[in-house]
């Protein structure tokens, strides 16, 4: 792939080279995508931010080895799904109840959307599907809930994904064809029309 067709590559092939900078730009365009990624695989706000800020430690650290082969992203969300997935392993290996997850009232999961302006009670009801969201988001399988995550992201393909998960382009759809459909069945109570809008 051309570097000039993916101006983000470009850019890390200029951390590749020491450029501070570029790597900064890099750090400012894709902070907020990479932790919401994160915060919606995780569901912890605070675990979010530390893991977004070691995802851009490893992109730094490895910046040496980058290859412009492929989008940027594909290699920045690789790097953030791995980092989840270790995050999950470490999780299940050492149940412990987090003393931010016991009262959902003191998540601050809002803080990582895309705020909009709503009246009090549009507010409260938008706050209370962004809840429902989430937990429906959190029970499903890791493959799932991380394709569905990175589809939310602009600029991935399916190509992409794929390559982020190290999947074929037909598991990559097929996973999130999976979690678009049971997330419609555990949403449905709180959609008005019960379509996925795509």
């Amino acid at each position: 792939m051309a570097t000039d067709l993916d101006p983000d590559a470009a850019l890390m092939l200029r951390v590749k080279r020491g450029d501070r900078r570029a790597f900064e730009e890099l750090v400012d365009k894709y902070k907020r995508p990479v932790t919401n990624v994160i915060y919606r695989t995780l569901g912890d706000a605070t675990e979010a931010e530390d893991l977004a800020q070691n995802v851009f430690v490893q992109v730094y650290r490895s910046a040496h080895r980058y290859r412009a082969s492929a989008k940027f992203t594909t290699w920045l969300f690789t790097i953030a799904r791995n980092l989840c997935l270790n995050e999950i392993r470490r999780r299940s290996r050492h149940r412990a109840e987090s003393l931010d997850a016991q009262d959902p009232e003191d998540r601050p999961g809002h803080q990582f959307e895309d705020v909009k302006g709503f009246s009090p009670p549009d507010a409260l009801l938008h706050e209370e599907l962004e809840q429902k969201i989430q937990q429906a988001l959190s029970e499903l399988p890791d493959n799932q809930r991380i394709a569905i995550l990175l589809c939310r992201q602009d600029e991935l393909s399916y190509e992409d994904i794929a390559r982020v998960l190290g999947c074929s382009l037909s598991a990559t759809k097929s996973l999130i064809h999976r979690g678009r459909e049971t997330l419609k069945q555990k949403l449905k109570p709180y959609l008005r029309t019960g379509l996925w809008k795509e």
